[in-house]
């Protein structure tokens, strides 16, 4: 059996893209320090799909314990999700990103190349192209400086990969994914982040809930239709299965290059006001928001032209955003039962 180490594993897109390695008979270890999530979501994991991953409770960060882990584990590839990843908070916090996502990566690297494991994955982001001049947004676009420590932590994260299939080999695939939200349907894992949100979705979910008083719009000035920002909102199980799609394409070495890059969104941008109107019908639940000054760090408009990860992949989306939207708030009312 295959089996594939998934850092980040117990959190949002880390979590669902577990579920959809197991469903396809994947062996998966977990790394997870659990910064921002909980040992709940692993034994959700196990009732969704019948089987407990293998977990280990590891930082890193710290050099050491990533060296012992290999030493006991044998790894047939890699997903890496474990990352720092709210653009805001980057914004005030530059050096615990660059720390945090930067060195993980590299420690991770050394340990493969040591090895010779040659499949890895790579979580990275729409935000390394910083604002696009033209969208959709294709893998050639250029990659422009980045609004944002985050960004700038993806765009070096992608470049240290490179430069090291380049040197040693290693097969790699970036996957640059835009907005992901929702929830499994099974409504047992979705996205919980510990505090208050740096993202949208579950912001709304939480102001609908009543756990928040108002949404803040950040920005209704911007050179879009209704003033509000654009993005491409993605259902957290159609970005999994791409992860699932990716380690395949690796694992029967249909990979055309050493390293390879793939948009992942629906191909279709939405802005905030969108989201939160379509939120309010397939719900019925009315959002106490209001609009305040932009945010630092973000972008006017954002959303992918997907066709390469359609035609190279073998995938493509298949949920709505208002069928995503509605399996947050299930989601949530979840949360609040329990």
């Amino acid at each position: 059996m295959t089996r594939i180490l998934v850092t980040g594993g117990l959190g949002f897109i880390g979590s669902h893209t577990v579920v959809e390695l197991q469903n396809r008979g994947y062996e998966v270890v977990i790394i997870d320090n659990l910064s921002n999530t909980t040992l709940e979501v692993l034994h959700n994991i196990k009732a969704i799909t019948g089987i407990q991953p293998i977990f280990i409770n590891i930082d890193l960060r710290n050099q050491k314990e990533v060296n012992t882990f290999f030493n006991e584990h044998a790894i047939d590839g890699v997903i890496h999700f474990a990352a720092y990843k709210a653009v805001g908070e980057s914004v005030s916090k530059p050096l615990a990103y660059y720390q945090n996502n930067l060195n993980s990566l590299v420690y991770l690297l050394q340990e493969l190349t040591e090895r010779g494991i040659g499949n890895f994955i790579f979580s990275s982001s729409c935000t390394v192209y910083g604002q696009a001049d033209e969208l959709p947004i294709t893998e050639k676009a250029p990659i422009k400086p980045a609004e944002s420590p985050y960004g700038y932590s993806k765009q070096a994260g992608e470049i240290i990969i490179k430069d090291t299939c380049k040197a040693v080999g290693l097969n790699a695939i970036a996957l640059r994914y835009f907005n992901p939200i929702g929830a499994h349907p099974s409504i047992k894992i979705g996205e919980l982040p510990l505090g208050v949100p740096q993202n949208l979705i579950p912001y709304i979910t939480q102001t609908a809930a009543g756990i928040r008083k108002e949404l803040s719009v950040f920005g209704n000035d911007y050179p879009t239709e209704d003033g509000t920002a654009i993005r491409d909102y993605i259902h957290v199980v159609d970005l999994a299965k791409a992860h699932t799609a990716a380690l395949r394409r690796l694992i029967e070495k249909k990979n055309k290059e050493n390293f390879e890059v793939f948009n992942i969104g629906t191909g279709k941008g939405s802005s905030v006001l969108e989201v939160i109107k379509a939120f309010e019908k397939v719900t019925k639940k009315p959002l106490n928001y209001k609009i305040v000054g932009k945010r630092e760090g973000d972008v006017t408009a954002a959303y992918a032209d997907t066709s390469m990860a359609n035609r190279e992949l073998n995938w493509k989306t298949e949920i709505s955003l208002e069928t995503a939207l509605k399996s947050a708030w299930q989601w949530q009312q979840a949360q609040k039962k329990s």
